[in-house]
């Protein structure tokens, strides 16, 4: 949908108007995941559709005044014209996301950015996901199996009811294994606990994990024992998207990347996944207090 809005301005005591026409990112689909903490859209944004690839993010405005949100997409349908993402709800942004409704829009939709999935056929492939981060996996774990790849998927979450995307991602691959936290559903403890066992019983030549960071850092730590290539998401603090702010910077066998356009995927095993986690954490009672404040005024 397209929205119009008129400049005035005088120039030598002249008026002048400016036509000013943009796209507008219809909401035509939504659901409540993960007991509500969780949200899916699928947006309509034709042009990204077209051309986005997996592994590649967008970053979303909930309105003029919003703040500028990275989102990896989950799926996206280039004949209806439609990207899906998934986010939890965690600071005042992400809250504002979960009050719009199917029918409401988004003011900006700006992508696809990143670097894509090398996709390739390599033999047997295990992809390793939690929490949110298997929503970011789903099209990667689809890429590498529609390439002749036989792909075993391990997801996991805290319990069952906060599990995203089961069925999609047994589609997505040859062979999937769910784990929970607290044992209410499929295996209960942690996905490296079937990770272990897969590396040891089967010929693995990459890995692919994407979740919380303590999750991708336990996996690259058993990988790396196997010597088994491991390509890991990161989504750390991001402003512009282009590189220039060098917000989301993170360090890569000790140098400077740009998650925004050296990654969003980087080798995990050369990945500093302690400082990743400091500069994740710098905000967070802002990002809390912001959240809290913003509900009480909306409730």
């Amino acid at each position: 949908m397209y929205r119009a809005k008129v400049l005035m301005g005088v120039i030598n005591k002249e008026y002048f108007f400016i036509l000013e026409v943009f796209y507008m990112f219809k909401i035509v689909k939504r659901e409540e995941m993960a007991e509500g903490t969780v949200i899916l859209n699928e947006i309509e944004a034709p042009l990204i559709a077209r051309k986005a690839k997996p592994g590649q993010f967008v970053i979303i405005k909930a309105n003029e005044q919003g703040e500028r949100i990275p989102l990896t997409m989950a799926d996206t349908d280039p004949e209806r014209g439609t990207i899906t993402i998934i986010y939890m709800v965690v600071g005042k942004s992400t809250a504002l996301f979960k009050s719009l409704q199917v029918g409401d829009f988004y003011s900006d939709v700006i992508g696809p950015l990143g670097a894509a999935t090398h996709l390739e056929k390599v033999g047997k492939v295990v992809c390793v996901g939690g929490g949110t981060g298997v929503a970011v996996l789903h099209p990667i774990t689809r890429g590498l199996k529609e390439v002749g790849n036989d792909v075993t998927c391990i997801i996991g979450a805290r319990s069952k009811e906060l599990l995203i995307l089961e069925k999609q991602m047994d589609n997505a691959s040859n062979k999937l294994s769910v784990c929970t936290d607290d044992g209410s559903y499929g295996h209960h403890g942690f996905v490296t606990d079937i990770l272990k066992d897969v590396l040891e019983k089967e010929d693995i030549k990459l890995a692919v994990a994407i979740g919380p960071v303590p999750m991708m850092k336990a996996v690259c730590n058993i990988t790396k024992k196997y010597d088994v290539k491991t390509i890991v998401s990161l989504n750390p603090i991001m402003i512009d998207g282009t590189g220039m702010c060098g917000g989301c910077r993170v360090s890569v066998s000790d140098k400077q990347k740009f998650a925004c356009v050296d990654g969003p995927e980087f080798d995990g095993h050369e990945v500093d996944f302690d400082e990743l986690m400091l500069r994740l954490a710098a905000y967070r009672e802002d990002e809390k207090r912001s959240h809290d404040e913003y509900c009480k005024l909306d409730g």
